[in-house]
């Protein structure tokens, strides 16, 4: 089956509201295409400014993370309650760098998870190895013991409708990319992976894609393969060249 390309950004922090809401003026032309689903993952701040930016266009709004827990004394986080009445409808969870700097780990990604499912939030699900993993050849067990306790509990029927993107850590923000068929390769692992867990059906169904140093040059390579439905975009979509990426 043919699945829906995805060309999702990840602005990090970067961006003010007034910046962000001129930023989304600027693409909103640039990223025009009824043929795959754009998003935006921004910062909290700047959701509202960006929704009210991107109405009346194909750009979907969605936020960089998540907690786990509907409300409380957890100072500094946004609940999933949030999101929904801001207008979000997809977060990132279990990004590198929110495992790496804010101590995240498998299990609580999985706590995520499930809470963004239970509001009717799209997950985008985040899953890489470090440079040091890959020389050991450990990429793939890696990759599936992340994949695989992030949709412990997820039913079948939430399954398909994931995101999941593979992010290589030694190729974010660092200008390596890795090869097409690097990517390839443990995309289709990530996709035998949901297979085992939920038969073919679903794995046919969710769309996995490939993140880390994405830009105009290597977008429609990558996005061609066969199991590879689009990219976790980090620097270039802050930029005019995100259309490029978009309409490759």
């Amino acid at each position: 089956m043919a699945r829906r390309i995805v060309a999702a950004g990840n602005w990090k922090m970067n961006e003010t509201p007034s910046e962000a809401a001129a930023l989304i003026k600027e693409l909103v032309p640039l990223v025009k295409n009824d043929e795959e689903d754009v998003i935006l993952c921004v910062p909290a701040i700047d959701i509202i400014p960006a929704k009210e930016a991107a109405k009346g266009s194909n750009i979907h709004i969605g936020a960089e993370n998540m907690y786990f827990e509907e409300k409380g004394a957890y100072t500094g986080e946004i609940s999933p309650a949030m999101l929904v009445d801001a207008g979000v409808e997809y977060v990132i969870l279990g990004h590198s760098e929110r495992r790496t700097y804010f101590a995240e780990t498998n299990e609580t990604v999985n706590k995520k998870v499930l809470k963004a499912f239970e509001h009717g939030i799209t997950p985008i699900i985040c899953c890489g190895e470090s440079l040091e993993q890959r020389e050991q050849g450990i990429t793939i067990d890696w990759i599936r013991q992340q994949v695989k306790i992030a949709f412990l509990g997820v039913t079948a029927d939430q399954a398909k409708t994931a995101i999941i993107a593979y992010e290589p850590i030694w190729a974010i923000g660092t200008g390596k990319t890795a090869t097409t068929a690097q990517a390839q390769e443990v995309c289709a692992a990530i996709r035998e992976c949901i297979k085992e867990l939920y038969g073919e059906g679903v794995s046919e169904e969710i769309r996995i894609l490939y993140g880390g140093s994405v830009n105009a040059k290597t977008a429609k390579d990558l996005f061609d393969q066969p199991d590879i439905d689009g990219g976790l975009v980090g620097g270039a979509s802050l930029k005019p060249e995100f259309g490029q990426i978009v309409n490759r």
